[in-house]
């Protein structure tokens, strides 16, 4: 009983101050996927161009306003590593609108681990973040990402972290690498505030990856 009194005592003391229930931190956000596939779906959400778009999912709440978060389709080219290797690289970049009145916090995190690929005997996916110079050209194979194969040759076993602050009306574009990743399908998925990112060379897995965190 006691617990019940203090529960319900919590709960009117949040509403009167105007913080949110802790019950409905997790519940804030549903998804409305209204774009997919290239264009070969549904009516885009915005007015980007949509050639390289995969797809575009909006995370809202009971007002409408929430957050877009857009997956392109890979760009890539083969890689030769010091050891004489050869494989693939796939480059895709992510775009984040905070349509809210309220700044958020993204994290992104990609571990220095590397993840079976269960359909590839002795293979291994590697998830990262590019460093250098990034400038969206749809039209490079790789995006416009710059110091990428110097990188792959002496950093792809380090962990990479990419945190932005993206204010009320404003976006945020990032880029993703994936070893092997050309031809692959991703993107991130928000639960919460948690995200995880998927990608269908491992179909059944979510690699949980950062948060989105409104700001008080």
């Amino acid at each position: 009983m006691r617990s019940l009194t203090t529960l319900i005592l919590l709960t009117i003391y949040l509403t009167a101050t105007g913080q949110p229930s802790p019950a409905k931190k997790e519940s804030w956000f549903r998804a409305d996927t209204s774009y997919a596939y290239n264009g070969k779906s549904q009516k885009p959400l915005t007015n980007y161009s949509y050639t390289w778009i995969d797809t575009e999912v909006k995370y809202s709440d009971s007002t409408g306003k929430g957050i877009i978060i857009q997956n392109s389709l890979p760009r890539g080219n083969g890689y030769i590593d010091p050891t004489g290797k050869t494989s693939v690289y796939g480059i895709f970049w992510t775009r984040v609108i905070n349509e809210t009145t309220t700044p958020l916090e993204l994290t992104i995190n990609f571990p220095a681990d590397s993840f079976a690929i269960p359909t590839l005997p002795d293979s291994y996916l590697k998830l990262f973040l590019p460093p250098g110079t990034k400038t969206l050209e749809e039209s490079s194979y790789n995006y416009g990402v710059t110091d990428l194969e110097s990188f792959l040759d002496t950093g792809l076993n380090k962990p990479t972290m990419l945190q932005r602050t993206i204010n009320p009306k404003e976006e945020c574009l990032f880029y993703i690498g994936a070893v092997p990743g050309a031809g692959c399908r991703a993107s991130f998925v928000l639960k919460g505030q948690d995200l995880f990112y998927r990608i269908n060379i491992i179909p059944n897995l979510l690699i949980p990856c950062g948060q989105i965190v409104f700001k008080k």
